[in-house]
């Protein structure tokens, strides 16, 4: 039976993180698959020294969503560990178009613009609001199962951006466990 339901998710074009969850994005999600799954980040740069972790990125909501879990580890300018911090931030349609909700425990930032290059690229950014920064954070597919991220800010009342946080992440490689004595 297991032998026939694999089968049957390879001749539907089911493969990847989507066959290991058994769950496909929505229509409105679909251009963003290129970011399901999990990803490593070596070191990149920040405003006061080196950032590095992991993301994953899972269809929840019957593929309405997309939920991103991160964990970052923070260094100094001078390579001294600086602290680390979780985050989660949901994709999701609504409006004709894809908006996005980033926390951190501390912050949060509501994205509510996207731009879209299917199954390359997204930039989400923040509407400015009077005494308040502008986000923008970009996702770009590069060769080799990469992908480029940049986290951006404008000052309040200002409309050119700086980059506060950027870098790649790498596909990780799913680690396969050897199975327990008596296991198949």
């Amino acid at each position: 039976m297991r032998l026939v339901l694999v089968a049957l998710a390879l001749s539907l074009g089911l493969t990847g993180p989507a066959l290991a969850r058994g769950k496909t994005l929505s229509a409105e999600l679909q251009p963003l698959s290129f970011l399901v799954g999990r990803w490593a980040a070596p070191e990149g740069k920040t405003e006061q020294g080196t950032a590095s972790g992991r993301s994953e990125f899972t269809i929840e909501a019957g593929g309405g969503a997309l939920l991103r879990r991160d964990h970052t580890t923070l260094k100094t300018a001078e390579g001294r560990r600086a602290g680390s911090l979780g985050q989660v931030m949901l994709i999701y349609p609504e409006g004709g178009g894809l908006k996005a909700d980033y926390s951190d425990g501390a912050h949060v930032i509501h994205y509510t613009k996207s731009e879209v290059q299917p199954g390359r690229s997204v930039t989400f950014s923040t509407v400015a609001r009077d005494g308040a920064p502008s986000f923008r954070l970009t996702y770009a597919l590069e060769p080799g199962d990469q992908v480029a991220v940049k986290f951006e800010m404008a000052p309040p009342g200002g409309s050119a951006f700086k980059t506060v946080a950027e870098g790649e992440m790498k596909r990780a490689v799913a680690k396969h466990r050897k199975g327990k004595k008596g296991e198949g």
